[in-house]
């Protein structure tokens, strides 16, 4: 039913935040206690994925007062928008579609009455052909080299998404093939990696749609210099270097070759970017199939969230429970915590991929939102941070809901090792939820003398019913890597929609960048200042002690 009302004036709204009120002191131990079917209720899964989300404040009626939330928000008509093609990016006017990335070639999605699947397909093709010819040997450098390095400069979505990526599916790579990514301003990132390659091998790839992004083009003609300072020609930048661009003549101005500019779209965001030509360096790094079956599983849980009723809806109950706890309990942080080596760059992934886009206060249409939006993502591997700030989660004063994502296969033939990861993430989250009592502890404590006990036990004390998610991966390959990052974009779409946020722009990142611009030729001359007192002071400091190594 159509609301017109702000979804804070809702009576499903009122109606949650009372069952919060009357809910919060459950724990989640007594749940489990009273009801045994309590993860077969609470799991679903899909294609080799496993969710349980058992572990969480939420009983069924709250699932219900939830789902009744989306259905309020018309969650399923936005769903269809997006799907088919509307400007649900409603500040930029332009279409969402990065599903339309993964759809088969027989499907037709119109944008302006004009089939855009065609048009995937082709800058897809284009881009798998070019980096098999990279694989193959055929495309060589100007001096008759075999391609061995690959080095992706760009920043944002061009480079988390890729990078990350490329290192999930290191076992799929070409071991002959060795991918760099540059994304930092600061020099020292660039420097290192030049500092491994020979340019005679090396392929340079340019990720920016405008061309013109400040720190992706510094880099990239820092690059070029160097390159050229090697003893190469203006010639021969054809042969090393190509573009990720919809800037055509800009991209060819700087030396790259018409036919190794590969096209980006405007109806595909940064951060939802790494499915289209801006994953030129996975591709090369773990060849056609396998890339192709990245898109089939993120299209097989792009079906799965059109289609699969919410509450049994994989990307619609996280988004839910997440919202839960962001906005009714006014958390402020949720931690990804992947148990897996090659997993190590999702939580920065996923950092983007969220704050980015509902790291706002002001709705779609501008309206300000006066309750809790997006929460902090952050996180680290395991069990690398089980050594670090578990002792927060356990014993800490915040309530901190988490996601673990752990393989249940490893491609490594250390199997032991495996399964101590696996035991501890399973252990982790037992812990997280049931916690220790004072009793318990006090127990524990029994052979000590009652001065000691009185000491230690209140130390020993874990509150527990701390929030997790379990995530189970058959392993980690393509397919199930697909459908994983699909399921966490169509999460954040999901509570974005709920909280009436355009989750697709990013105002944010630009005010930074537009004084950036200003303030860069200051710390160069000598001019009158007019910032505030301490940019103003800063900048003079700068220029006392900064030493020029620019002719070094």
């Amino acid at each position: 039913m159509t609301s017109t009302r702000p979804i804070n004036q809702t009576a499903i709204w009122a109606q949650l935040h009372q069952h919060q009120r009357c809910t919060r002191f459950l724990h989640m131990r007594d749940l489990f206690a009273q009801e045994p079917d309590r993860f077969e209720c609470m799991h679903e899964k899909l294609n080799g994925l496993l969710l349980d989300y058992s572990k969480n404040r939420i009983t069924e009626h709250t699932l219900s007062l939830l789902i009744k939330l989306a259905e309020t928000a018309e969650l399923s008509d936005w769903i269809h928008k997006m799907r088919d093609g509307e400007k649900i990016n409603v500040s930029e006017k332009r279409a969402v579609l990065h599903t339309a990335l993964r759809q088969p070639a027989t499907a037709k999605i119109y944008v302006d009455g004009h089939n855009i699947i065609p048009d995937v397909q082709r800058e897809l093709i284009h881009a798998l052909d070019f980096a098999e010819s990279i694989r193959s040997g055929q495309h060589r450098g100007s001096r008759g080299d075999r391609i061995t390095n690959i080095v992706n400069i760009g920043i944002g979505g061009s480079h988390l998404g890729p990078q990350m990526v490329t290192l999930a599916l290191k076992p799929f790579h070409d071991p002959n093939i060795h991918i760099h990514y540059v994304a930092n301003v600061d020099s020292n990132n660039l420097h290192e990696v030049l500092a491994q390659i020979n340019p005679a091998h090396t392929l340079f790839i340019i990720a920016s749609k405008s061309f013109t992004t400040p720190e992706t083009l510094l880099n990239a003609k820092t690059a070029r210099q160097w390159f050229l300072q090697q003893g190469f020609d203006e010639h021969d930048i054809a042969h090393h270097f190509v573009a990720i661009s919809s800037a055509t003549k800009k991209a060819m101005d700087f030396g790259i070759a018409k036919e190794n500019i590969f096209a980006m779209f405007d109806w595909v965001g940064g951060r939802y970017s790494v499915w289209s030509a801006i994953g030129l360096s996975v591709m090369c790094a773990i060849g056609r199939q396998h890339f192709l079956d990245f898109l089939e599983g993120g299209h097989a849980m792009d079906q799965h969230f059109f289609e699969a009723p919410f509450r049994h809806n994989i990307p619609v109950l996280l988004g839910l429970i997440g919202l839960w706890y962001s906005t009714f309990y006014a958390t402020t942080s949720h931690a990804i915590i992947p148990y897996d080596y090659g997993l190590r760059r999702l939580p920065a992934h996923l950092q983007q991929l969220d704050m980015e886009s509902n790291g706002k206060q002001a709705g779609r249409y501008g309206e300000h939102l006066d309750f809790d939006t997006g929460p902090v993502i952050w996180g680290e591997e395991g069990v690398n941070c089980q050594h670090a700030f578990f002792q927060l989660l356990h014993q800490g004063p915040r309530l901190i809901s988490s996601d673990f994502i752990v393989p249940i296969n490893s491609f490594s033939s250390f199997d032991k090792q495996h399964q101590v990861l696996v035991a501890n993430a399973l252990a982790q989250t037992e812990a997280l939820m049931q916690g220790k009592t004072l009793a318990e502890a006090y127990a524990e404590l029994a052979h000590l003398d009652n001065e000691q006990c009185d000491m230690l036990a209140p130390q020993k004390v874990f509150p527990g019913n701390q929030p997790s998610n379990t995530l189970l991966l058959d392993e980690i390959n393509p397919f199930t890597l697909g459908m994983l990052l699909a399921m966490y974009e169509h999460k954040v779409f999901v509570q974005g929609i709920i909280w009436g946020i355009n989750s697709f722009d990013q105002w944010g990142v630009e005010y930074g960048k537009i004084l950036a611009k200003r303030i860069e030729p200051q710390l160069q001359n000598q001019e009158p200042l007019n910032h505030d007192a301490s940019t103003n002071g800063l900048i003079n400091y700068f220029r006392k002690h900064h030493h020029d190594t620019t002719s070094a």
